[in-house]
Order: C-alpha cells, then structure tokens, then sequence
C-alpha cells in the first residue's frame, strides 16, 4: 500500500467504481514527463482516497505505437460497457495529439481503438476529455496548444457513437486570453495556455467548464460557462480562479459517501507534484471549496 503523498502524479483524474466501492486514481505518471522516452501509464486502487494499491500498469505501448514521448493527461470513462480511455501522445515526427484507448477493465490494458488520433493532425492538442451533451451526441473537449498558436484554444469535436473517429470538424469554444484572471507567460511573455478541460453541470443547469492556466500566482483553475447551456456556447469566463496557485488540472467526482471531491495536482514543479483531493460545493450557480 502506497500513501497519496508517496505517489508522484501529474495531471490526477478518478474514475469512481460503484460495483467495487471503491476508487482508481489515473494520470502523468512517467518521471520523465517532460522529456526522454514514454514509459505509459498505471493507476493506483484505494477504497478511501488515501491508501492506495499499484500501481498496476495501465498502458504499455505495444511495438509499432507512433508515439514516443510526452504521455499524458490519461482519463477513463465506463461507456456502453467498456472503459475508455483519453490520453495525449507526441513523437519526434508528429504532432501532440489525443488518442482514445479501450479495455474491458480499470487496471486495463488500454489498446488503442484506431490507428490515429482524434484530434486534427495538423494542431498541436493535449488533455482530451469526454462530454455527453444534453441529446446524448459524444463529444471530446481538447486544447489547441500556445506552442502552436500562442493564444491557447478552448476546442470541441464530435466524435462517432463507437468513439473511434472524430464525426464532424473541431469548433473553437475560446481563447485563454479572454478569461480576465489569466497572465501572458513565455520567454516574450506573449503567450496564454489552455489546459485541463472538465465540464460539469450544475444543480440550476448550467453547464460549467472547469480549465487551468496561468495566473498572477501561478498554475491556477478557473471557471467557464455556457451561456446556452450547451457545448457550443458561448463561454463567458468567471472573473474569480477556483483554486488561485501553484496547482491545476483540476476534475471533479463524487464520492463514495456523496460528496462533491476536486482532484488536482501541487504544487507543479517536479518531482513534488502530487494529488489532492478537496471538498467543493455548489454556492449559487458556482463552486467553491468548502
């Protein structure tokens, strides 16, 4: 058994199990995040969110996998009876991109469901992430990177019912640059980045989004919502981050014994990064920690 303060984590996403009662702790796992070969990922078991079993390996690349580097950001969903899988790749001769991942368990393994990405090949994307909107049409939200267009893009694109393929063109929901609390960063301090996607819908109905970028005080999480309620928007940002500093890529879930949970990792500097879990409400139409 592992505590959580001894598990090094990026990026942390919980894939609640009501059938078990228990949780699976998903993420950045590979100490050479940034750089040197992919390892994979793995995922840890724990019925309280603090003793955790693994890690259990998830995802090995098989002989062949055009990716080589740069895994990241892994979430799984249980769908049409199976666990999918959303995961961002890069290699030396393509670009970062999302790919969709199967397998018949929460300890895998994941296999790739098709050949290729779902994400435009031509963009640079990261931290796909799963939405069923209110017709029960797939989508995926997705970053379009600030290494490729500076102004980070808030991005969406509708998938097939068997989530294989992309089924129709991405929209772009918004820039980092429009929420009033994010802060150019970069060596010519012009460029906003766009991470971490999570959409959530409220008890009054809106549909919530939360993302993390730069801030006054660092890696932050901030909150979007739709204006129609529904994916295509339009986003309007809130003027205040839900959580302020050295801290991001924040999911919500609830848990076992109902209660609304934050996951994120901090602080972001490696190699301390590690998960959190924070208890949020719903204070109006908004959330904060509580």
């Amino acid at each position: 058994m592992l505590s959580i303060d001894q598990i090094r984590i990026r990026d942390p996403y919980i894939l609640v199990s009501e059938q078990e009662q228990c949780y699976y702790l998903y993420g950045t796992t590979d100490h050479n995040v940034w750089s040197g070969p992919g390892t994979g990922f793995d995922t840890y078991k724990s019925t309280d969110l603090e003793q955790w079993d693994g890690p259990y390996p998830a995802f090995r690349p098989a002989p062949g996998f055009w990716a080589d580097h740069h895994f990241w950001a892994p979430e799984v969903y249980f769908h049409n009876n199976s666990y999918y899988m959303f995961a961002s790749f890069k290699s030396e001769d393509k670009r970062r991109a999302t790919q969709i991942l199967k397998a018949d368990s929460p300890i895998g393994p994941f296999e790739p469901i098709s050949s290729k990405p779902v994400t435009p090949p031509d963009w640079e994307c990261l931290d796909g992430t799963l939405h069923i909107d209110e017709n029960g049409a797939l989508w995926m939200v997705f970053c379009q990177e600030w290494v490729q267009v500076k102004d980070g893009k808030m991005c969406a694109i509708p998938l097939t019912e068997d989530l294989s393929e992309a089924a129709g063109e991405p929209i772009t929901l918004f820039a980092a640059s429009e929420a009033p609390w994010t802060v150019a960063g970069g060596e010519d301090k012009n460029v906003f980045v766009t991470d971490g996607p999570f959409l959530f819908r409220n008890k009054a109905g809106e549909l919530l989004m939360l993302w993390s970028s730069g801030s006054k005080n660092g890696y932050a999480i901030g909150i979007a919502r739709s204006e129609s309620g529904s994916i295509k928007g339009p986003w309007k940002q809130d003027d205040e981050t839900l959580f302020p500093e050295d801290g991001g890529h924040g999911m919500l879930f609830r848990s076992l014994d109902g209660k609304l949970m934050l996951a994120m990792h901090t602080p972001n500097n490696q190699p301390d990064e590690r998960a959190v879990f924070i208890e949020v409400e719903e204070n109006g139409c908004t959330l904060q920690r509580k």
